[in-house]
């Protein structure tokens, strides 16, 4: 069963398409992370999911709903960080925990409060006084405060220090994935992402130039650590792009890696490494291997 799913959705401001025919599936609760240099178009696209940007084109269903034409109900169960959290500068987080706790019958406020506090955030301080990371902290203690089916969080981490970024992915993140949430995540903190994602999916000028199992992925790219005298054209059936060559030898990333070609070619083994999230996403914003 998917959570969301859209087909062929196009987006964009004016005259201007940012976001072109991009389809994605998120199954119930997995852990997509969206990837993209800026201005490929992960906040266009993440607002166009949850119907608060109206879709020019193609469909989405959010929890089984259209999330353009029934948005109250598709958003009753969606918690939403959006990249800058906003709300009256007067107001603290716990008047704004009580404005939400109104709207939604099933609000857990109590709940709301003991995350600012494991945050060391004040709930009594206005929101004009938070720092840009204690916004965001308080922004994504609010949007678990509905306890919600799919969290979409446009680059949470964002002014955050060494230590609230720790608690984010380790605490929050990893709570959420044992209770079986649904989370989209736009980052580009993809050390922090990639113990926690099972699906990527790489945005490049608003258009999807990848989408996988993150271990797919792994399983098909290699970083490749030869001698300075390998030539590269042996790589090239593999796939090779970042290509480079130092002093220690030579460097590269394979696509599409096969260990029983790669021997057959008279390659060593211990050449080909595994690939880590930064890698993948190089290799598939270098526009050879989605």
């Amino acid at each position: 069963m998917s959570a969301i799913t859209c087909e062929g959705l196009t987006l964009g401001y004016g005259r201007r398409v940012v976001v072109h025919a991009a389809s994605l599936e998120v199954p119930a609760g997995g852990f997509l992370a969206l990837l993209g240099r800026n201005g490929a178009g992960k906040s266009t696209l993440l607002q166009g999911l949850l119907g608060l940007l109206p879709a020019r084109a193609g469909a989405v269903r959010l929890l089984g709903l259209d999330p353009g034409r029934d948005r109250v109900a598709a958003l009753a169960r969606v918690g939403f960080v959006p990249e800058t959290p906003d709300a009256p500068p007067g107001l603290s987080l716990r008047e704004l925990s009580t404005f939400c706790g109104r709207l939604r019958p099933a609000w857990n406020g109590a709940g709301v409060l003991a995350r600012l506090e494991r945050m060391a955030i004040d709930p009594a301080r206005p929101f004009g006084d938070l720092s840009r990371g204690q916004r965001a902290q308080g922004a994504l203690a609010l949007a678990l405060g509905g306890d919600p089916a799919v969290l979409v969080l446009d680059d949470p981490t964002q002014g955050l220090d060494p230590v609230a970024r720790k608690a984010f992915f380790g605490e929050v993140l990893g709570d959420l994935a044992d209770r079986g949430t649904t989370v989209v995540m736009a980052t580009h903190d993809l050390p922090g992402v990639e113990g926690l994602a099972d699906r990527i999916a790489v945005l490049q000028d608003g258009r999807v130039q990848a989408q996988a199992a993150l271990e797919d992925l792994k399983a098909r790219f290699r970083r490749v650590r030869g001698p300075a005298g390998l030539d590269p054209a042996r790589l090239a059936p593999f796939g090779a792009s970042q290509v480079v060559r130092g002093p220690l030898g030579l460097e590269a990333t394979v696509a599409a890696f096969d260990a029983g070609a790669w021997a057959a070619a008279g390659l060593d083994p211990a050449w080909a490494g595994g690939a880590d999230l930064e890698t993948l996403f190089l290799a598939l914003t270098a526009g050879g291997a989605a």
